[in-house]
């Protein structure tokens, strides 16, 4: 009896060292969002013996296609942005309903850190373990033709991510023409005149090489983008108790910092951007005052999809 313990132990042992969670994620090497994710990898090997390979910029598809191979078990997960998290959990776009920050970053990461509990809440129900929220940055519309208002931006072609339904409420309400793609599909189809425009935190235009193409950049923030390091509750199961609170503590330690550089990148991106002779475009005050109206559009349109709790939560925290 003895023996067969022993052996039992050996094995069982030997099985958790062996974990291996494989992530996969649309954000580009050479970035610092990218060393932060590696930085994390190896200290989660280091601390846990749990081994974390990444696969970073879109090498295994857009993250539609990273959330079925994560369903399926060929990926662990990864780091989804609010569209596929939207997926998971409509409630996740909460964060990111139009025209509700604006500039006020501090009140993001306050509502963020209020929601976070019943987010993650949420997503464990549906398979997912959160290891943090992050930050993504202030969403800019940046177009290769030049519009002055809203009016004229009727007249161009704006990229809308594929199945992205809050998305699709806000161009509706503003009635801008949409050609849905999917992410990594922009860039060419901005070249090729398919698309005149599209929408990112600064630091994702050049991080997705949009600056090739695009020239002015409407200076009005739409929205907030936020994302998640979620790992599937399968995967997340076959490491123990200890390892696993070691390594939430060492994700959250990594997405701080990722949050943190994500604004100082940002900031730099928006100067870079203009350095680069991308033009800021200022939209007439009338225009800009029509996005409260817009919002609560928005708003009205999925009303069906976010729970009233989390919007009374939303409205709060503006």
């Amino acid at each position: 009896m003895k023996k067969i313990i022993t052996i039992g132990f050996l094995v069982t042992a030997f099985s958790a060292k062996a974990v291996t969670l494989k992530f996969a994620t649309l954000v580009p090497e050479g970035t610092n969002w990218a060393d932060t994710i590696g930085k994390m990898a190896k200290e989660i090997r280091s601390e846990t013996e749990t081994k974390v390979k990444v696969f970073y910029g879109g090498v295994q598809g857009d993250e539609p296609d990273v959330l079925r191979k994560t369903r399926i078990g060929q990926l662990h997960g990864g780091v989804f942005t609010g569209k596929t998290l939207g997926d998971i959990v409509f409630d996740a776009r909460t964060m990111e309903v139009p025209f509700s920050f604006y500039n006020d970053e501090e009140k993001v990461t306050k509502f963020i850190t209020q929601i976070n509990e019943k987010l993650s809440s949420s997503l464990e129900s549906k398979g997912f373990v959160n290891l943090g929220f992050y930050e993504i940055g202030k969403v800019y519309v940046v177009t290769t033709k030049k519009v002055n208002n809203l009016k004229e931006m009727k007249n161009i072609k704006i990229w809308a991510w594929e199945g992205d339904k809050l998305i699709a409420a806000m161009m509706e309400s503003i009635g801008l023409l949409t050609v849905p793609l999917a992410l990594p599909d922009v860039l060419s189809s901005m070249s090729t005149g398919i698309i005149d425009g599209a929408y990112a935190p600064p630091l994702g235009v050049l991080a997705l090489q949009w600056q090739t193409q695009i020239k002015y950049l409407i200076d009005f923030p739409a929205a907030y983008s936020v994302g998640a390091l979620l790992v599937s509750s399968k995967a997340w199961n076959k490491i123990g108790p200890q390892k696993q609170s070691k390594i939430r503590q060492i994700a959250k330690k990594y997405i701080q910092e990722a949050n943190k550089l994500a604004k100082q990148d940002n900031a730099q991106a928006l100067e870079q951007l203009k350095a680069m002779g991308v033009e800021f475009v200022s939209f007439p005050k009338e225009d800009l005052a029509k996005a409260e109206t817009i919002r609560n559009d928005v708003l009205k349109k999925l009303s069906d999809r976010f729970s009233s709790d989390m919007i009374n939560k939303l409205n709060e925290a503006r």
